[in-house]
């Protein structure tokens, strides 16, 4: 009797554990994470973001390491637009956002890489401003690295009186785009 008993216990267990393996690969369509290259103008790849969708907030956790940069702040964001046509990157158009938000509120706007005098960055940040379905829409986005520090919205003097100009309001003033990695339409 004893030995029926675990033998339909052990039964249930691994139909149990069969049931959480399917229902684990189901989910494996529809990933919670993308880990997308950074590669530079000569298409080498000079690092990598990994974005995790948190649960159960939907937030996006943002890992990103990068080495072979010059030392110092450089901006660092997420574009509209899915391409990374070299050497300019223009291709992936403006930051990530809403049509009234402007530089610093950007959806696309993330804290600044440090890299540091042997060429390399580590970056760990979380928000909520985009999903990876945001990041996955028609035209797909862009993870951007910029040569030069993101001002966050704090316009320069040298602005007045005409204030700054529109790429200025797009991507913060941080300069040449030098490396990028392509998240492809979901």
């Amino acid at each position: 009797m004893r030995l029926r008993l675990l033998t339909a216990f052990a039964a249930a267990v691994a139909a149990c554990c069969a049931l959480a393996v399917v229902g684990f690969a189901q989910r494996s369509n529809h990933p919670r994470a993308l880990t997308v290259p950074l590669r530079d103008a000569g298409h080498k790849v000079v690092g990598s973001v990994r974005l995790t969708a948190a649960a159960p907030t939907g937030a996006v956790e943002v890992r990103a390491t990068v080495r072979r940069l010059k030392p110092g702040f450089h901006g660092f964001h997420v574009h509209a637009v899915g391409a990374c046509e070299a050497p300019t990157f223009k291709s992936a158009m403006g930051h990530l956002k809403h049509a009234t938000q402007a530089h610093g509120g950007h959806d696309g706007d993330l804290p600044s890489l440090l890299v540091k005098r042997n060429g390399t960055a580590t970056l760990h940040a979380t928000t909520d401003r985009f999903t990876l379905a945001d990041l996955r829409d028609r035209d797909g986005s862009a993870v951007m690295v910029h040569a030069g520090a993101d001002n966050y919205a704090n316009i320069p003097p040298r602005y007045a009186p005409n204030g700054p100009d529109q790429e200025t309001r797009d991507t913060g003033d941080s300069g040449d785009r030098v490396a990028c990695g392509r998240i492809a339409a979901g």
